[in-house]
This record gives structure tokens, C-alpha cells and sequence, in this order.
């Protein structure tokens, strides 16, 4: 009988511990059926950021196509447009003042930017490595290109009625050039300012952040 009993124990406890494992494994499985829907939400956010970019890549294209014998390029990448303007088509040499051309590229380019009210903008200044000489206050390339950077975004601000709070302007100096600087082709390349266009991932961010159970 003991014996008996003693089995009896063990198998009681045998099945508690089962019975313990199954909740483990089902409550397991149930959380990942709520990460494998996270998931598949966070990659259809990310889906149709990417196919919005692509469109108003192919927009700014359309909008800018008087204007590619001046060299200005429209690229997509990393989920992000770069809308790459030449020094020659906004700027006298040495200057910050954005010339009458350079602004119609621009307005051209505000009238696609209007039409998306979820997107960043990032202007971003940039010059070849040659030093700075009589330019007045400009002190050298780093100076040339954020004050370059700050012009474009304060006549899209004033001139052009874009959201100040939808832009940023930087600028990037002679590091981050496109071409060699030992060329006069090469710094003519470097010499430009981007207009990078990013959509707001608010959506994908509150996404990651929801409590796992919502």
C-alpha cells in the first residue's frame, strides 16, 4: 500500500508539472501570435512608407524636369528623396543668396512638398575643400555651407509658406563630398545643397511602442 501510495504521489505530481508546462506553452504561444501581429503591422506601416516615398520621388522628378540641364538629380534612397541642386543653379560663387532660378526650382519643388503634410525636410549644405578667402563674415566651408543651408530654409519659411517646424538646415562643409576635390569636375560636384524629404514615422514609432497586449 505504501507503495502504492508513493506512486500515486508521483504521478500526481507528474501531471501537475504537465499540466503546469501546457499553461507555460499556451500562454507562449500566445504571445508570439501577438508579436507575429506586431510584426506583420510594423511591416505594412514600413510597406506604405516606402510606396508614399516612391511616389513623391517620381512627383518631385516631374516637378523639377525643366530644370535637368542644370544638372539637378532626384534620387531615392535608404527611404528617403535627396533632391541634389548644383552650386551654379542657387548661388553666385561665395554667396548665400539664393539666385531668381534657383528659386523657381524651388517653387516647383514646395508645390509637391504642400501636397505632404507627413514628411520632414532637411536642407543640407554643401562645398568643395577649397579654403575660404574675402567673403566677409563667412569664416570658412563649414560657415559657407550652413548659412547656404539656412537660406534655403528661411525663403521656403517666408517667401514659399512651408512649416518651420517641418524643416531643418545643416551644414556639412567639404565632408561629405560626392566626387575628388583634386578635380575642377570633381568640386563642381561637391559644390551643391540637398533637400533631403523623409516621411514622419510617428505611426510606425507608436507602433513600437504599444504595450504587447494592444
Amino acid at each position: 500500500n505504501k507503495a502504492i501510495q508513493q506512486k500515486e504521489l508521483e504521478l500526481n505530481r507528474a501531471l501537475a508539472s504537465a499540466e503546469a508546462e501546457r499553461l507555460r506553452l499556451e500562454n507562449l504561444r500566445k504571445e508570439l501570435e501577438k508579436v507575429s501581429g506586431r510584426v506583420k503591422e510594423l511591416e505594412a506601416e514600413l510597406r506604405r512608407k516606402d510606396s508614399a516615398v516612391i511616389l513623391l520621388k517620381d512627383a518631385i522628378i516631374k516637378a523639377l524636369a525643366g530644370f535637368e540641364k542644370l544638372d539637378v538629380k532626384v534620387e531615392y534612397r535608404n527611404g528617403k528623396v535627396y533632391v541634389i541642386l548644383p552650386e551654379k543653379l542657387l548661388f553666385k560663387s561665395g554667396s548665400t543668396a539664393v539666385d531668381p532660378k534657383g528659386q523657381e526650382a524651388l517653387v516647383e519643388l514646395v508645390k509637391v512638398l504642400k501636397t505632404q503634410p507627413d514628411i520632414n525636410v532637411l536642407v543640407e549644405g554643401h562645398t568643395d575643400n577649397m579654403k575660404v578667402f574675402n567673403l566677409g563674415q563667412i569664416k570658412d566651408n563649414w560657415d559657407l555651407s550652413a548659412k547656404r543651408a539656412t537660406s534655403v530654409v528661411r525663403l521656403l519659411q517666408t517667401k514659399f509658406s512651408v512649416d518651420p517646424e517641418r524643416m531643418t538646415a545643416g551644414g556639412r562643409g567639404e565632408f561629405e563630398p560626392q566626387s575628388e576635390n583634386s578635380s575642377r569636375t570633381g568640386r563642381k560636384l561637391n559644390r551643391r545643397t540637398e533637400i533631403i524629404v523623409t516621411p514622419k514615422l510617428d505611426q510606425f514609432f507608436n507602433l513600437l511602442s504599444a504595450p504587447s497586449g494592444k
